[in-house]
């Protein structure tokens, strides 16, 4: 249970189709904190996939909860082992950024409401959330990554939309 390192683009890991988890067990309990542990660390990172520290596993934790963003509608951290998004309503366009291009953001398209169901990674019940707004926005983007889709191929537009990302430090 440690804080893992980020694959960054071009690995090609990232582009790979991840597998679905066949039982939760000790295992995958230890990737779950670990990308609990990694999305704790990055500089505002409300998610983190498995493929992004090398696991092809369909597993993936968000929590907008302390982004200024997603403070105030959010359901708090979501362990989501297999998740699969079972209704999508709405669209907008948002500035994302991706700790695995930390380089860029781009303006990315996604519904503003899903459904997503899916194996809860620390109750081990299956649940349903509907998520909206920036919550939903960042698990459409983390399991994006579960299908080796990173925020780069949804981009609405290469010439106009992607921006290199200011230095801070």
């Amino acid at each position: 249970m440690a804080v893992q390192p980020i694959l960054k683009y071009p690995h090609p890991l990232l582009k790979k189709l991840a597998h679905p988890v066949p039982r939760l067990d000790a295992e995958i309990a230890t990737l779950i904190q670990d990308l609990i542990d990694t999305m704790q660390a990055g500089p505002g990172s409300v998610g983190v996939a498995a493929p992004q520290i090398g696991a092809g596993l369909r597993v993936c934790v968000v929590d907008v909860s302390k982004s200024r963003h997603g403070k105030d509608n959010h359901h708090g951290l979501l362990a989501m082992v297999n998740p699969e998004i079972i209704v999508r309503s709405g669209s907008a366009v948002m500035r994302e950024g991706c700790m695995s291009v930390p380089d860029y953001t781009g303006d990315v398209e996604r519904a503003t409401g899903i459904t997503v169901r899916f194996l809860d990674g620390q109750s081990g019940a299956q649940q349903e959330v509907a998520a909206s707004g920036f919550e939903a926005v960042a698990i459409q983007h983390e399991m994006d990554h579960l299908d080796g889709v990173l925020f780069l191929d949804r981009v609405v537009s290469i010439s106009t939309g992607l921006f290199r990302r200011k230095n801070y430090g």
